[in-house]
């Protein structure tokens, strides 16, 4: 794969477009960039507005672009003419997070404001759902690829919540990261129930969404009343090693690698069989704010200070040892070589 390596202000989100060989990055100073990583050259750039794009995502279905900024406005581009399509007023505080439904005809996007909104741009993007229980930012939005009637949250009130699209108050919470949580994930894998967050407590945290709180029996007392401990036991692993907070992070769709990136500006590589740290890759970048995959691909996409980095994670067999190994490849140059 040849290196696609661009330099830009900070890169807020990226998105990779599932049938073309595009790139999209929002920017902090209120551009958006496509790049082709084929061709490896920047093919479309325009400015959305004044304040930073936190957020963006591809519609390949309607040729759109979605962004949403700090000036609490969605905005919806045609990609293949720059031209806009709609905008409106979606939040009351800054927008963090954009998710298009994979089926029907609507986004959720989580804000400052602390709520997640449900809007249908079928109905001329009528708002369909507010989502109320977080105390605190929302962070990012997760929808469950296994049940689209599910997404999960992350907020800085240090929780995880999950919720059902017909109903506006969270099913459960997960709780457990001490600090803030910037980011939330699902795993793809068929027999997995799992979501990976991320947050400023510095730690990754793999969490089982099926399993909410088990009973430990402290005894019987005299009185004959059984009381017993309740306990989180949603928590399967929590991963340290880096060093400061942790902005992004991603189940990989087609390896059993979890990612994560960090303002210690690196980023890191776990497989999520063994929860074992596999890779530590800093490309002198800054720090890393954004992550994304796609089905089908083994590329990664990764959002910077200073620009976006597409890499491709490679699974190999060793002969000798019968063991896996990824391979991290910017263009031809091997950049992490991990041993499982």
């Amino acid at each position: 794969m040849r290196k696609l390596s661009f330099r830009s202000d900070r890169v807020k989100c990226v998105d990779i477009h599932p049938n073309e060989l595009w790139i999209l990055a929002t920017l902090y100073n209120g551009h958006v960039h496509i790049y082709n990583y084929d061709t490896q050259k920047l093919i479309k750039t325009f400015e959305i507005c004044d304040v930073p794009v936190r957020t963006g995502k591809f519609v390949a279905r309607k040729n759109w672009i979605i962004t949403a900024s700090d000036d609490m406005f969605v905005r919806i581009h045609d990609y293949n003419t720059l031209e806009r399509v709609h905008q409106f007023e979606a939040h009351s505080d800054y927008i963090r997070s954009i998710m298009v439904h994979p089926t029907q005809s609507c986004i959720l996007t989580g804000s400052d404001d602390t709520t997640i909104k449900l809007w249908n741009w079928d109905a001329q993007w009528a708002l369909k759902q507010t989502f109320k229980g977080h105390t605190h930012y929302v962070m990012q939005i997760a929808i469950n690829p296994k049940d689209d009637n599910s997404f999960a949250s992350a907020s800085l009130d240090r929780t995880i919540k999950v919720w059902q699209l017909e109903s506006t108050q969270p099913a459960f919470t997960l709780e457990g990261h001490e600090k803030g949580v910037n980011c939330v994930n699902y795993c793809s894998d068929g027999d997995k129930p799992y979501v990976v967050s991320g947050g400023d407590d510095h730690l990754v945290k793999i969490w089982d969404y099926q399993v909410r709180y088990t009973y430990l029996f402290i005894g019987i007392f005299v009185d004959k009343d059984t009381f017993y401990l309740k306990q989180n036991q949603a928590c399967v692993k929590t991963l340290e090693g880096h060093s400061q907070n942790v902005g992004c992070v991603a189940f990989h769709p087609e390896l059993p690698i979890i990612l994560s990136g960090s303002e210690d500006e690196t980023v890191k590589l776990w497989r999520s069989d063994t929860y074992c740290l596999e890779s530590t890759l800093n490309f002198g970048l800054g720090r890393c704010w954004t992550i994304s995959c796609l089905k089908g691909s083994n590329n990664v996409a990764l959002g910077y200070d200073e620009g976006t980095l597409m890499v491709k994670v490679k699974k190999k067999i060793s002969r000798t040892e019968k063991q896996c190994n990824f391979i991290v490849l910017v263009g031809s140059r091997r950049t992490g070589h991990v041993n499982g």
